[in-house]
């Protein structure tokens, strides 16, 4: 595949102006064609492998948050990246997921060309799937290069997107205590 993808980039180079040939592009097409690989690695991981089992019995059934989880991916409409944080809070009902799940679950969703409302919903849908929780709440903030290197170029825009099932849907006090502590 990498072969494939390389011989793609070669002729992106040309198409664009560039001759492929040149002493800095010799071996830019199998580098960009193995960073693509890297980028898009969610596309070979699966919700079991990533979570690995981590699922342990617990009696804890108050408010779980992880926040800041860094994310990068890839916006599908542009092929660009955008970056930001990933916010995920649960209401666990006997089970809690082991702590670097939640950043792997985050990371596989995010190795995909993607919107960030399809991501933000697709994390909030695996915890929910993992833990059985009685609620969870996933917020996105993160900034899009498509907006800030080309079209309308706003450098200081920040998307926001936020899903809550559950008892963070049905609770406006839940909700409210979930906001508030992402926010401090």
């Amino acid at each position: 595949m990498t072969e494939k993808l390389a011989d793609l980039y070669e002729t992106i180079l040309a198409e664009v102006g560039e001759d492929p040939q040149r002493e800095g592009l010799l071996d830019t097409p199998v580098r960009a064609a193995k960073a693509m690989q890297y980028l898009t690695r969610g596309y070979q991981q699966t919700l079991e492998e990533v979570t690995n089992g981590a699922v342990f019995s617990s009696e804890t059934d108050e408010m779980v948050i992880v926040k800041d989880i860094e994310l990068y991916s890839m916006c599908e409409h542009h092929l660009l990246p955008f970056i930001g944080k990933c916010h995920i809070a649960y209401l666990p009902a006997g089970k809690v997921l082991g702590l670097s799940k939640f950043a792997r679950i985050v990371d596989m969703y995010a190795r995909r060309f993607q919107i960030q409302e399809n991501l933000t919903k697709q994390i909030a849908d695996a915890v929910q799937q993992v833990t059985g929780a009685r609620g969870v709440a996933v917020t996105i903030e993160a900034k899009h290069m498509c907006m800030m290197m080309r079209g309308v170029e706003k450098q200081n825009s920040i998307m926001k997107s936020s899903v809550m099932l559950g008892a963070f849907r049905e609770s406006q006090a839940t909700r409210q205590e979930y906001l508030t502590l992402i926010t401090n």
